[in-house]
């Protein structure tokens, strides 16, 4: 009987366990539980911020690789992250026009992918994928660093970055950036098991229309929007391009836009891409370099591709620019010509209405404050600067001088807390928000004319 009674006792406290743990599972979030897909162990490996990582790739014939680098096929390699050795990955060069000039000017430094599971099911701590960026023209090696961490502190989904030393085949090659590229590990990181779809709508041709790209709705034919559909990172049904084809077709219309947009996380991606300066992206001519992410018929757009930032994309504008005053006060409320924002219905047609132009707003006002103002920014570049000196100062394939470095690390932080200096004047309605208010009237503006912009690099630094 006194067994029994034990084994009942047992059985019920049992129960209660699994009772209570079933309850932490349904209601984890809400209890301050982290699921593991929400933290990898890549994140806290490879993706530890706080130090300068290592890594070593081995590859047989790694001229033959550099020499048809632009075809941008993979090759096997084994890569050794901080002593731990991985064998039989997939590696290959990155880029457009930063992996065509380098190529050019006969530099052996590109930009990588590395996949683990390109030839078999490898994975590193859950990491699929990832990618070493070079830095090409920036000179600071910050600019993606520092526009991710806004990002990030803005609650969007962002890619983990890390620095990383690289040496290739037992010789130094360099200090690069280490990004998560946005694929499986990424969408289970930051969206959970049963995430959306994936796209980086990107075209064929700038000199086409290229609607899809700009995100506008064109009809319901599937063939219409090419340029997002065979960019998917998974696979794509036809009930996947019906939600995104209904979600393009509701924010064409500027109604009951929540319906169809993450419209408070748009907005939090919104205030850091204006803030940057970012014209090689949405807001600009070129309207790409973004993921775009659906779930459940709600779209929102991701961050991608700094390397252009703060004031240094160059198509269409003189050679040099440093119109610096300009772009420091570039207004953040028609942060493009009418003719490219009538084309960009996911900034354009969200601030039609006025409590999320006001959400906007806030949002500029909390970046100013909590990550500018408050001395937060400069603390960041402090500590920065601190950890990947010494490798740059030792990088053999570095694009610039260590002076150079110091320099363009000192320019861009120096933009940054200028364009904070107006964009608070323009919150306050000191300083014009729009493009016409600044055509009229420039009196208030931030004075730029210390801040030379090719010294955060250009392409004639390559002839060097």
């Amino acid at each position: 009987m006194l067994k029994s009674k034990a084994i009942d006792g047992i059985c019920i406290f049992a129960a209660f366990l699994a009772l209570l743990f079933t309850i932490m599972l349904i209601n984890g979030r809400a209890l301050g539980l982290t699921p593991a897909s929400r933290a990898p162990g890549y994140a806290s490996r490879l993706f530890d911020s706080s130090k300068v990582h290592t890594i070593d790739i081995f590859l047989e014939d790694w001229e033959g690789f550099l020499c048809t680098a632009e075809e941008e096929n993979y090759h096997p390699c084994t890569i050794v992250i901080d002593g731990e050795s991985f064998s039989n990955i997939g590696i290959r060069a990155k880029g457009n026009n930063s992996l065509r000039l380098t190529r050019q000017y006969e530099l052996d430094r590109c930009s990588l992918k590395i996949e683990f599971d390109h030839y078999t099911s490898a994975n590193y701590y859950g990491l699929d994928k990832f990618s070493l960026d070079a830095s090409f023209q920036d000179n600071s090696y910050m600019k993606t660093w520092i526009t991710f961490d806004m990002m990030e502190y803005m609650d969007v989904p962002t890619p983990l970055t890390s620095y990383v030393w690289v040496r290739v085949n037992n010789q130094d090659w360099g200090l690069f950036l280490a990004v998560e590229e946005p694929e499986e590990s990424f969408a289970r990181r930051n969206f959970g098991n049963d995430y959306g779809q994936l796209y980086k709508p990107d075209y064929r041709s700038l000199n086409a229309e290229n609607a899809d790209v700009a995100l506008r709705y064109t009809g319901e034919e599937f063939s219409r929007y090419d340029n997002i559909f065979r960019n998917g990172k998974f696979d794509v049904s036809d009930e996947d391009k019906r939600r995104l084809i209904r979600a393009l077709k509701i924010l064409s219309s500027g109604e009951n836009l929540e319906t169809a947009v993450n419209v408070d996380e748009v907005l939090r991606y919104f205030t850091v891409q204006v803030f940057v300066v970012n014209l090689d992206s949405y807001l600009g001519r070129t309207g790409h370099n973004y993921f775009l992410y659906e779930e459940e018929g709600r779209i929102s757009i991701l961050p991608w591709d700094y390397n252009l930032a703060f004031a240094t994309y160059s198509l269409g504008m003189p050679d040099p620019i440093n119109d610096s005053t300009l772009y420091i006060n570039y207004p953040i409320n028609t942060p493009a010509s009418g003719e490219i924002m009538f084309n960009r219905p996911l900034y354009h047609n969200l601030m039609k209405h006025d409590a999320y132009f006001h959400q906007y707003h806030a949002y500029f006002d909390q970046l100013i404050a909590e990550y500018f103002e408050s001395g937060y920014f400069e603390e960041f570049v402090e500590k920065t600067m601190e950890m990947i000196s010494p490798y740059v100062q030792k990088d053999p394939t570095a694009f610039c001088s260590y002076e150079d470095y110091l320099l363009g690390a000192d320019t861009l932080k120096n933009f940054c807390l200028l364009r904070a200096e107006s964009v608070r004047g323009q919150l306050e309605g000191r300083i014009p928000a729009t493009i016409r208010g600044q055509m009229n009237d420039k009196c208030a503006f931030v004075d730029g004319s210390s801040v030379w912009l090719p010294d955060l690099g250009e392409i004639a630094d390559l002839k060097d």
